[in-house]
Formats: C-alpha cells, sequence, structure tokens
C-alpha cells in the first residue's frame, strides 16, 4: 500500500519560510519523479514544482521560481520543499505526488498523491 504523507505546513507571516516534507512508503522511491502541486480555495489544482528520480533535474511553476527550492533524499524515502518569501497567494494545500514519467508530471498523469498540507499566508 502506497502512502506518501505531507508535513510542515502551518501559519507563517508573508515573507517567512517554511519547509515541508513528504515521506513515502510503499514504493520503489528512487524509481519515481516527485513532486508538489498545491489547490487555493476556488481553484483548481495547479502544478508547482517536480523533481527527477536521481534529483538532478528539477522545474518550477513560474509563480515560485526562485522562492522555492526542491530536493530528495532517496535513502529516506522523502521529498522536500522549501518554501522562502512566501505571499498570501501561496496559501493552499499542498499535495505530494508521484509520477512515473519526469516529463508527464500533471495533475492527470501521476500515479499517487498525499493527502495535503495547509499552508497559510498571513499578510
Amino acid at each position: 500500500q502506497v502512502q506518501l504523507v505531507e508535513s510542515g505546513g502551518g501559519l507563517v507571516q508573508a515573507g517567512g519560510s517554511l519547509r515541508l516534507s513528504c515521506a513515502a512508503s510503499g514504493l520503489t522511491f528512487s524509481r519515481y519523479a516527485m513532486g508538489w502541486f498545491r489547490q487555493a480555495p476556488g481553484k483548481e489544482r495547479e502544478f508547482v514544482t517536480r523533481i527527477n528520480w536521481s534529483g538532478g533535474w528539477t522545474s518550477y511553476a513560474d509563480s515560485v521560481k526562485g522562492r522555492f527550492t526542491i530536493s530528495r533524499d532517496n535513502a529516506k524515502n522523502t521529498v522536500y520543499l522549501q518554501m522562502n518569501s512566501l505571499k498570501p497567494e501561496d496559501t493552499a494545500v499542498y499535495y505530494c505526488a508521484a509520477g512515473g514519467s519526469y516529463y508527464s508530471f500533471n495533475v492527470q498523469g501521476m500515479d499517487y498523491w498525499g493527502k495535503g498540507t495547509l499552508v497559510t499566508v498571513s499578510s
């Protein structure tokens, strides 16, 4: 049984930082591209960032580029999202996801999803 469990969300003031973690189990972690999506109230789920199996390739949505950093530790079956210079518009539920293909990393293409962790950024 595959599980992706996010942690690290919370309330932070604008300009602050948070680090999200996603612990994976039940899958061969190093074979999967990993990433993060988010969904704000009343909006569709959107791509935030992805990382390939080795950690050598990453990509980011334009809205978070330069502020967020994704990384992974295959020995710990964990992917991280470091979020700096947070803005109120970053407020959302953040979902960890695993996909078999780094190149087809979209909402429809994910194999597994976590249940999400709420990030709230106050102005």
